[in-house]
């Protein structure tokens, strides 16, 4: 509005448009209010209307208004217009909708101050126009909220900043309040093994055949030695005898635990040394422990080589930070800084250091293998509470070794094995209760990294795909799982004890990750079933009288006989330098030069991969540089320009459905004729409805809309417009150390 001042010269305009063309048509639906979808036991707690969210594209301004709403699980965006059912995702999270963030999966929030981005925490002073939100699952969100009332928003950013970024009670997690409130339903049938029973572990030890040379302990019922060690464990038989008085006086440390048994009975141990404050019992401990040691140096028992992963692997420190730089090449803001880091992206992804982690993983996993197949050797790895480095290497390795840990059974038990039982750090090092970034590190990420290697390398050995890898590794972040969300087996029991008296209602049950129909229904369940996947042959029954007592895995490598030591000893000749260890001493060369071990390694590495791959025997990786690639589904599935429509080993797996479709029709038909009724199957192969219009990175990217920038990036194009020869250039290399 204009209006005459005195004089008759026009005065300002009273009005001024902070507002793009684009922001001025509001279609919020007249008398139609959007409401969240809330979960038993969740709150809204702030919300905030007319937000307008941007389609992160080229750095437009096109989006959709909608609301946005904080609870006390999850920051939700609810758009005014409906989505189509033509766009509808074939792969719903019944769970987390396509705009939900839950709090724990929140990495780091930012606010847009006359167009400079500011990080936001504690008490703010002053309210940002724009919200963005980065999440651990590498989603970017973008919020607009100049059209919004400035009460709302104070409110929604205030609650957003404190309720997925201050520190907060164990008991307050949403984990709790679900488990009270939600119905009380019985668990689904399940074959995946949780190791919380002593009948487990002994089943475990008859299916690897290693119930001859150790047992199963239940010592610590009631978490009355150690609250880091489970309720049951297994060791070595002779420790049977000393074994209480060693882990009440020391609380298991210096204990080697058994992990599992090679087929010509060889097996994986770990332990966690002595602290280096040497007290009056650690003063006692060479003459305890030659006592116990001496008792095994006797046949069955195999020579002993110890691996102490602290000096031969990368700290948990170092793989934070390599992984802190890797995620900012995949957080994208817009497509114009897509298109500018992809001529520097290869000095990118070099300068952060993650493949190589990734890497000397799997060489480690590869020499333990080694080890234990080819020199029949039993290997124990060493590490600070055992429960890190040692979780990756020592599940690497069954992975490698053992088939059963390739079907998705098995993989999750291994898990349960390893890693939950096993006492795995989970709450501190995905830091879900933001008390401390020091413990934080994504320990648990590089070892499905470090599978996902193995499965785009050897795809028919993996019952399991790379969407079941990813949608484990964004389970991490759901709190109404107790799978990931707990330090340790006693934590979770002492706080479920203590839920259980303050609830009033009925019995409190915390839900396990391993049953995907909470998240998912059954047709997008099977996309979680590799249809590729080689099942094993079922044995001849003609031969289980002689092979009844010999464990057979097909092996793509023949045995090789290794000469016995003078001294077969459990612990070899070599007592003394395992003292030293224990005594918190690093042992630099234990057995073999770093000479000889490079020497066995590359003879026992050249030598597999000579051969024919056996999908269910032995399963060694590519490790050279160009074989360890970017998990792509999980860093890229967000950003369009990544996907390839119509391609990828979507575009053959979607054929393989279908044929696979039309056989199980076919299949019925064949049924119905002999008059029996076919039983619908819960992992029924899905329907790919319209195959041409999927992405490489479906189903988490469907038919997303593609930027309009040319093949080569506008900073290439720039380059050649100065007639640079950008064959002969090098690739320029920057360094991420300083980056933040």
């Amino acid at each position: 509005m204009l209006s005459k001042a005195a004089g008759g010269r026009p005065a300002k305009p009273s009005f001024v448009s902070y507002v793009s063309p684009e922001e001025i048509h509001i279609k919020e639906p007249a008398g139609k209010e959007v409401n969240p979808y809330l979960l038993p036991g969740e709150l809204l707690l702030c919300e905030a209307s007319t937000v307008f969210k941007y389609v992160q594209e080229d750095g437009s301004n096109r989006g959709t208004y909608g609301k946005l709403v904080c609870t006390n699980f999850k920051v939700a965006f609810l758009g005014y217009e409906s989505a189509s059912d033509d766009n509808e995702p074939q792969f719903k999270n019944k769970v987390i909708g396509e705009n939900d963030i839950t709090l724990h999966c929140i990495d780091q929030i930012y606010g847009v101050y006359d167009e400079k981005k500011k990080s936001l925490y504690g008490q703010l002073k002053k309210y940002p126009e724009k919200l963005i939100i980065y999440s651990k699952d590498f989603r970017v969100f973008h919020f607009c909220l100049r059209c919004t009332k400035e009460e709302e928003v104070k409110r929604i950013v205030s609650g957003i900043v404190h309720h997925s970024q201050t520190p907060k009670l164990l008991k307050r997690l949403f984990l709790f309040s679900y488990a009270s409130a939600a119905p009380n339903s019985p668990d689904a049938k399940n074959r995946t093994v949780m190791f919380d029973t002593f009948k487990d572990w002994h089943e475990e030890l008859e299916r690897t055949k290693g119930n001859v040379k150790y047992e199963v302990v239940s010592v610590n019922e009631g978490y009355r030695v150690s609250e880091k060690l489970p309720l049951y464990f297994v060791v070595p038989k002779p420790f049977l005898k000393s074994v209480t008085e060693s882990i009440l006086v020391h609380q298991g440390r210096g204990i080697p635990i058994w992990c599992w048994s090679c087929h010509n009975g060889a097996a994986l141990l770990k332990m966690s040394p002595f602290p280096k404050e040497q007290d009056d019992s650690a003063l006692q401990m060479p003459k305890l422990m030659d006592g116990i040691y001496k008792t095994i140096h006797a046949p069955p028992y195999e020579v002993l080589k110890m691996d102490d992963l602290s000096s031969s692997l990368p700290s948990l420190q170092d793989i934070q930070t390599a992984y802190t730089r890797f995620k900012q090449l995949f957080l994208i803001d817009n497509s114009a800084h897509f298109w500018d880091t992809d001529v520097k992206w290869f000095s990118l992804l070099e300068s952060t250091n993650w493949l190589e982690i990734i890497r000397r993983c799997l060489k480690k996993a590869i020499e333990v293998v080694e080890q234990l197949e080819r020199q029949t050797t039993n290997v124990l790895l060493i590490e600070e509470n055992a429960s890190d480095l040692c979780c990756v290497i020592s599940s690497l390795v069954q992975v490698m070794m053992d088939s059963y840990c390739r079907t998705k059974f098995g993989f999750q038990s291994l898990i349960q094995k390893e890693w939950v039982i096993g006492g795995h750090s989970f709450l501190d090092r995905s830091n879900h209760l933001r008390k401390s970034d020091k413990e934080e590190a994504p320990v648990f990420l590089l070892f499905l990294d470090c599978v996902w290697q193995l499965v785009q390398q050897y795809p028919p050995a993996f019952e399991f795909t790379e969407t079941y890898l990813t949608v484990l590794s964004d389970s991490l972040y759901i709190p109404i799982f107790s799978t990931f969300f707990f330090n340790s087996q006693h934590q979770k029991d002492t706080i479920m004890s203590g839920e259980s008296h303050n609830a009033q209602s009925s019995p409190f049950r915390l839900l396990t990750v391993w049953d995907w129909s909470v998240q998912f229904e059954p047709k997008a369940q099977a996309l979680l079933n590799n249809p590729l996947y080689a099942e094993k042959p079922k044995p001849d029954k003609s031969q289980r009288k002689t092979t009844r007592f010999k464990h057979h895995r097909q092996l793509s490598l023949p045995l090789t006989q290794t000469k016995s030591s003078p001294k077969r000893g459990f612990f070899r000749e070599e007592t003394d330098h395992l003292i030293k260890n224990i005594l918190g001493k690093r042992i630099s060369k234990l057995i073999n030069s770093s000479e000889e071990l490079h020497s066995n390694f590359r003879e026992f590495y050249d030598s597999w991969h000579c051969k024919p791959v056996d999908f269910h025997g032995l399963l060694l990786p590519h490790i050279e540089g160009p074989e360890i690639k970017v998990w792509t589904q999980r860093y890229l599935r967000w950003i369009p320009e990544a996907q390839l429509l119509g391609g990828g080993t979507v575009a053959i797996t979607a054929k393989f459905l279908d044929v696979m479709e039309e056989v199980q029709k076919l299949q019925k038909q064949m049924d119905e004729e002999h008059s029996q009724t076919a039983a619908e199957d819960a992992d029924a192969v899905p329907t790919l409805r319209n195959s041409a219009r999927l992405s490489s990175l479906f189903p988490f990217a469907l038919l997303q809309r593609h930027s309009l920038k040319p093949v080569l990036p506008t900073s290439t194009w720039k380059d050649l417009e100065d007639e640079e020869d950008l064959a002969k250039r090098d690739d320029e290399f920057v360094d991420l150390s300083g980056a933040d």
